[in-house]
């Protein structure tokens, strides 16, 4: 019965020994390419990438809007410095009335609430202005991956890829071949096409 048993074990194993050997060993000649073409002509593998950091970077359309971006940032920060300047002038002229013994308790008081109050409408709208340029950060961002995505799909039968992977520092594409890299060439027509639509 062992002997039985070994023998069974000894065939199935060269069964599948051949098996394996057949289905990897097969015709190569005979096998149909399942490679889709593209417009060329040229095999494709349905599958680009695009390197986002690159094409927002230099893509025109976020270099504008980061300009007006940095305008509004600019703006906030002379508007805080203005109050915070103003705040230490206030506080300054406050502790030389003290020192000098120029005002009575209850106006020194009064001015001491005002000051108190002061400090936190100046930090209330540090808060208020970082909260603002934050979300038209995010905005800008969206914008601009909008305007991307939106050409891409308007351009399909340009590019003639099944999927168009965005690449970035952190993204889930890990590695990527260069030879399916059409970042020169995306970046190249959407620049066209902003510049176009800002005449």
């Amino acid at each position: 019965m062992k002997k039985l048993s070994v023998i069974l074990y000894v065939v199935l194993f060269l069964a599948v020994a051949g098996l394996y050997f057949l289905h990897f060993s097969g015709n190569k000649k005979n096998m149909k390419s399942v490679t889709p073409m593209n417009n060329s002509g040229s095999p494709s593998t349905g599958i680009a990438y695009i390197n986002i950091d690159t094409v927002i970077f230099k893509f025109d359309m976020f270099l504008d809007k980061r300009n007006e971006l940095l305008s509004k940032q600019k703006s906030a920060e002379a508007e805080l410095n203005s109050k915070g300047s103003q705040y230490q002038k206030d506080a300054k002229d406050y502790q030389d009335k003290v020192n000098k013994g120029l005002v009575t308790r209850a106006t020194a008081a009064q001015i001491e609430q005002s000051l108190v109050q002061q400090q936190q409408d100046l930090v209330s709208l540090r808060d208020k202005l970082q909260s603002n340029l934050a979300e038209e950060e995010q905005v800008m961002n969206r914008q601009v991956l909008e305007y991307i995505t939106k050409f891409l799909e308007e351009n399909k039968s340009e590019f003639n890829y099944q999927y168009i992977l965005g690449k970035s520092f952190g993204s889930v594409v890990l590695y990527s071949d260069s030879s399916l890299d059409i970042t020169p060439k995306v970046l190249d027509a959407i620049n066209k096409k902003y510049k176009a639509e800002k005449k």
